[in-house]
């Protein structure tokens, strides 16, 4: 999949999953949007950074740690975006194991 595909992707999902969840915010859709290219920008320059400086915790969990580095992706995200919110961590991570599994459905089907 492409970036901007991934882009609206992540879009459509965080919009139906604000939807759906009680403490995940999103005032406009275009917060959403915006919140899409901040979360990718951030997968790509942050998130390698920290994989890497957290491996052996995350070798120790047997890679359960990389969900909590997911989580923080978001929670980061969230912390940059006005409009984007969590009302706790956990839903954070909660949102973030959907979308990682919904992007990895997404990028399995041709």
């Amino acid at each position: 999949m492409k970036w901007w595909q991934r882009i609206l992707a992540n879009t459509i999902i965080f919009l139906a999953l604000a939807g759906f969840l009680e403490g995940f915010t999103i005032t406009t859709w275009s917060t959403a949007l915006i919140a899409a290219v901040v979360f990718g920008v951030l997968n790509i320059i942050v998130k390698p950074i920290l994989v890497i400086l957290s491996l052996p915790i995350t070798l120790m969990t047997l890679g359960l740690f990389y969900f909590i580095i997911n989580g923080l992706m978001l929670w980061l995200t969230a912390v940059l975006v006005s409009g984007f919110g969590f009302s706790s961590f956990g839903l954070a991570l909660l949102v973030a194991l959907i979308v990682s599994a919904l992007n990895a459905f997404f990028n399995s089907n041709p």
